[in-house]
């Protein structure tokens, strides 16, 4: 397997398990991850919440930990990376306002790159035009957003995990074992037990 080098987009309130998961998950397989967020420096960090599924009618959410940034939005070049990974939470709800972001997302849709998308991270790939034509999973929420961005919604266990082309979503953070399965697939990564 050759290392890959891969982009993890976050802001305030990205959800806890979505941005800590895989980038610890991405780096322990031997790829170079840099987590970002816009007007933050590196070694600055993100304030993450916990959404937990406890038998209401949507998630809830509580206080999650500081994830700390390891490189400077502003500095960063898409080209230089391999793929994207956008978690979910409230982040994509405000970062899709950022013309800079929707370019960087929109880098990685026009070059075909991988990119995996968990939760509220289909926020961002609708408002950068990243959608259309793709089958796609998200919250259930976030489903009008993905067939009104031209994608058709796939509702799936909150466990599961769909690829289209180079594209893999998932509902939330419980489908991580599938979700970072199949985005190791499109990575051309291989781990075997």
């Amino acid at each position: 397997m050759s290392a890959r080098k891969i982009l993890l987009l976050v802001g305030d309130f990205v959800e806890d398990y979505e941005a800590m998961v895989p980038f610890q998950a991405l780096r322990m397989v031997g790829h170079s991850v840099d987590a970002v967020c816009p007007r933050k420096r590196a070694g600055e960090s993100v304030k993450t919440a916990i959404h937990d599924f406890e038998g209401d009618q949507t998630y809830t959410e509580k206080p999650g930990h500081r994830f700390a940034l390891t490189a400077t939005f502003e500095e960063v070049d898409p080209t230089l990376y391999d793929a994207l990974v956008i978690p979910g939470g409230r982040a994509p709800e405000y970062l899709r306002l950022e013309p800079a972001v929707l370019d960087l997302v929109g880098h990685f849709v026009k070059a075909g790159k991988p990119i995996a998308a968990i939760c509220h991270g289909a926020q961002l790939l609708a408002a950068a035009g990243g959608l259309s034509g793709k089958r796609v999973s998200a919250y259930p929420a976030v489903g009008p957003e993905v067939r009104a961005a031209g994608g058709s919604y796939v509702e799936l266990p909150m466990s599961g995990a769909l690829v289209d082309g180079n594209l893999v979503t998932a509902p939330a953070w419980p489908a991580h074992p599938e979700w970072l399965a199949r985005f190791l697939e499109l990575l051309g990564s291989r781990v075997t037990p």
